[in-house]
């Protein structure tokens, strides 16, 4: 083999790395990875870290919210709902392995807990001198009669139904005369009872403002009233019970979530509370909110709702094919509430709602 051929066969042989001084290993160059190296598991995720605070910092300040254009109630009515937000954001968690964004999660989940932990479980106890139960009959019901077939089979001592339209009250009075002896209609909302009724007056909740309100003929206000009050003779004395059907809500571009009538007779309603002096008082009704809204804090202040003191579960009554919101109410001043719970559906689009008090 000539030099030159042992030069060519060196050169393709290829070149041996410098060993490690000590050590048989040979040695590799560090190398250093550039600024796209993957963040390690508790910088992953800012995105979801920041969703979890801010979802926590509802909960926590939902109160505060400004109810400005009925933002406020809007964020009350759902506001249980914003539980969903956890799975969901714990399962992002999970598929971006962020444990910063999982411990965040931590803090909604304490708030959530906290704030409607306690109506998981079942609050009843037993005992109850008189069963309650408020409907919204709705005024569109296309079967009235078996509407008030169904709450009389309830056995309810004292029923309130709310909504009533002109042309359905005579068809209630007829088909719960039997089982209820004593009732009072006062515009659209009426009281039956198996014992009896006195002193009974509409309140006024201010459902017309201006020269509006000034130029209506009583009669028409009557008619159109929202609002009663009565006393019922109960064994162990009377029971002052108003029924209420607060204006309604709307979702409308202009305004966006439009509260204005149901904050207006919310305000009336309170004052007529704040004024009233007896020791006993029971509030059934559609106040189209719920007792976290602050626009109903003149009621809520006063009165204690049946469902949280003696419920099971959230109690939601509306809409009676998915009902996500709780705005009938039954809320009592000076009596104990033993039990809450919902009626079986009507062909009202609202669950009545049912109670059990004792004093």
């Amino acid at each position: 083999m000539t030099s030159t051929q042992t030069s060519a066969r060196a050169a393709d042989r290829p070149a041996r790395r410098p060993r490690l001084p000590g050590s048989g290993r040979p040695w590799r160059p560090r190398v250093r990875r550039g600024p796209g190296r993957r963040p390690g598991p508790w910088r992953r995720g800012p995105l979801l870290v920041a969703s979890a605070l801010l979802l926590g910092l509802l909960l926590l300040g939902h109160g505060r919210i400004t109810h400005r254009g009925g933002l406020g109630s809007l964020v009350e009515t759902f506001l249980p709902w914003c539980g969903l937000f956890v799975p969901v954001l714990l399962a992002a968690a999970w598929w971006r392995r962020s444990a910063a964004a999982a411990l965040a999660l931590v803090v909604p989940v304490a708030l959530w807990c906290h704030l409607f932990g306690g109506l998981l479980g079942d609050r009843s106890r037993a005992g109850g001198d008189l069963t309650l139960v408020s409907h919204n009959v709705a005024a569109e019901n296309p079967d009235p009669a078996g509407t008030a077939r169904e709450l009389a089979a309830s056995g309810a001592d004292v029923l309130a139904l709310e909504e009533l339209s002109e042309q359905a009250v005579g068809v209630y009075e007829k088909e719960l005369a039997r089982a209820y002896p004593y009732h009072t209609v006062q515009g659209t909302v009426g009281l039956w009872s198996k014992v009896p009724l006195s002193h009974a007056r509409p309140v006024d909740l201010h459902t017309d403002v201006g020269r509006l309100a000034e130029r209506r003929p009583a009669a028409v206000k009557l008619a159109e009233s929202r609002a009663l009050r009565t006393t019922v003779a109960t064994g162990r004395g009377p029971l002052t019970v108003y029924v209420a059907h607060l204006g309604s809500v709307r979702v409308t571009p202009a305004a966006g979530f439009w509260t204005e009538s149901r904050d207006r007779n919310a305000r009336a309603l309170g004052a007529a509370l704040a004024a009233e002096r007896s020791e006993r008082v029971v509030l059934l009704g559609d106040l189209n909110g719920t007792v976290d809204d602050g626009a109903l804090g003149g009621v809520t202040a006063r009165l204690t709702s049946a469902q949280d003191a003696a419920g099971a579960g959230f109690g939601f009554s509306w809409p009676r094919s998915f009902p996500v919101a709780r705005i009938d109410h039954i809320l009592v001043r000076g009596v104990e509430p033993t039990r809450a719970w919902l009626l079986p559906a009507t062909a009202s689009d609202h669950l009545p709602v049912a109670a059990e008090i004792s004093w």
